[in-house]
């Protein structure tokens, strides 16, 4: 039901303002009991400008078919008359609103990433099909993330260049045992003094309230049941929302999936084993170029690249703009950051090759978008929202020999990321979480949940391939195999993987068994 609608008009700067109008589509479906006001609560869409919390955000929401919003939710569901929290929200309507099914809602996973760009990034792809024309891509920062207010926020901009600056997690003396853990003690004690609502905010912000959040979301936006596409993390949150709600869903797609059941340190070596294999396969492509930085014998790439790596933990390459310089950890958060997709393979060897020339301004640009620093200097909000979650949803590690055991684990399955010094038995962020885990990993046991679409990519570094086959068989769904190189894969270019999601998502057509797509 349309409520209000504003007249456009022209701001002081004469650029034109984006009309607002208010709807109330809602309550839908299931309304818990006391939750009515927000399962039932309007929605004010407008100018999206003002949500944008980075610069790659003022450009992207500068498209002209969004429109944002704030969605009102309990800080504390066992509380829901006491302080509240707002996400932000993002909407791409569909283009065909005579044939629309209903919202598709969106999550790029991280944790603690943005959705709101996602949202806009995935309706342009699917604009000239039947998903855009019949449903509106609607994209959430989730609570504490992005534009969601109260935001967590534990490091200045000033702190995260300094951090990132220093290899101090590689001194495995005592001395420096002691430091990294006085700092890890310091960071925790700064996320709960910096951000709103301190503590209470970080004991919510993970998946067990998230998808709580979803629920209301879902009956607000009009919708009886939820369609949902999930990328990575926001597998988890999916899954999660299917357990909690399971006769709320509509549609699930799960792409690149995190394994219900790896606690945290299987879960780490299991993506130390994806990187690898990312980063073997992108040797193999290097050696057959006259250029490769790492030279063409296969049997010499990794001591070469080691040799290119491991001095910069003594010393940083200076870039000869505001002091900063490239650190060991940021050159491997570099090559990380490009094992993700094969259309960085290009630039990761451009960047081992300047930095053989002591230049690391291109390794350096790779690892600034792994941390979403922008030009100005400023970063977002994911890197600080994906350790509170973390330490949210997993069981925290304080066993020192477990720690120990875990990266030399790590060593073994991902020798490209060893670097060559003994390993350190400092306790993480989450050993000095101020908050306790709300979630620990399970195999979910659902009842009277509709067939739902995983998609899982053979070279995915990130996710790798088992998660998804493990994934889609606890949850009884299908399973749609991509053979690439790269980080999820629905809505990205392969027309095998978009017909089999779309078919999906629309018609609630279930692939055939062993569906495969070449990459």
């Amino acid at each position: 039901m349309l409520v209000a609608a504003s007249a456009a008009c022209t701001s002081s700067t004469g650029a034109p303002v984006v009309p607002s109008s208010t709807e109330q589509r809602g309550p839908k479906g299931t309304v818990p009991a006391g939750m009515e006001r927000f399962y039932g609560q309007s929605l004010t869409w407008g100018d999206c400008a003002p949500f944008a919390r980075t610069a790659g955000d003022r450009d992207t929401f500068k498209d002209p078919g969004a429109r944002c919003a704030r969605l009102t939710v309990p800080l504390d569901y066992a509380n829901p008359g006491g302080a509240t929290a707002t996400l932000g929200l993002l909407r791409v309507a569909a283009t065909d609103p005579s044939r629309r099914i209903g919202s598709l809602l969106v999550n790029p996973g991280g944790p603690g990433a943005s959705g709101l760009g996602t949202a806009i990034r995935s309706a342009s792809q699917a604009k000239d099909t039947e998903l855009g024309r019949r449903f509106d891509f609607v994209g959430f920062d989730p609570r504490g993330v992005g534009s969601s207010e109260p935001a967590i926020r534990c490091l200045t901009d000033q702190e995260r260049d300094a951090e990132r600056a220093e290899d101090d997690e590689l001194d495995a003396s005592p001395q420096g045992v002691a430091k990294v853990e006085a700092e890890q003690r310091d960071y925790a004690r700064k996320c709960v003094e910096r951000t709103g609502d301190g503590a209470a905010l970080l004991a919510s912000m993970g998946t067990r309230d998230v998808v709580k959040d979803m629920d209301v979301l879902r009956s607000v936006l009009g919708d009886e049941k939820l369609s949902y596409l999930g990328y990575s993390y926001g597998t988890r949150l999916g899954t999660t929302y299917a357990e909690t709600f399971p006769r709320n869903v509509r549609a699930l797609v799960l792409d690149g999936a995190l394994d219900p059941e790896q606690n945290v340190v299987e879960e780490l070596v299991a993506q130390g084993e994806g990187f690898q294999k990312a980063f073997d396969a992108f040797t193999q492509w290097c050696v057959q170029r006259p250029d490769c930085a790492l030279g063409q014998d296969p049997a010499q790439v990794l001591p070469n690249y080691w040799n290119l790596v491991r001095p910069l933990i003594d010393r940083p390459v200076d870039l000869g703009e505001g002091g900063r310089k490239l650190s060991y950890s940021d050159a491997t958060t570099a090559v990380i950051q490009a094992l993700y997709a094969e259309e960085l393979w290009d630039t990761l060897n451009k960047g081992l090759g300047d930095l053989k020339r002591q230049r690391a301004q291109t390794l350096m640009l790779l690892a600034d978008t792994y941390f979403e620093r922008g030009q100005d200097g400023r970063y977002s909000t994911t890197q600080d929202a994906f350790t509170a979650v973390r330490c949210v949803d997993d069981q925290r590690v304080t066993d020192k020999t477990l720690v120990v055991q875990a990266q030399e684990r790590y060593k073994q399955v991902a020798p490209f990321l060893d670097d060559g010094r003994p390993t350190s038995s400092a306790l993480d962020a989450c050993a000095f979480w101020p908050v306790p885990n709300t979630s620990e990993p399970h195999l979910p046991k659902i009842q009277g949940l509709p067939p739902v679409l995983v998609v899982s990519t053979t070279g995915d570094p990130a996710t790798p391939y088992q998660a998804g086959v493990n994934l889609a068989k606890a949850l009884g769904g299908a399973l749609v195999t991509y053979e690439a190189t790269q980080h999820t894969a629905f809505l990205q270019g392969n027309r095998c993987v978009d017909d089999a999601g779309i078919a999906y998502l629309v018609d609630l057509t279930v692939p055939p068994a062993g569906t495969t797509c070449d990459g």
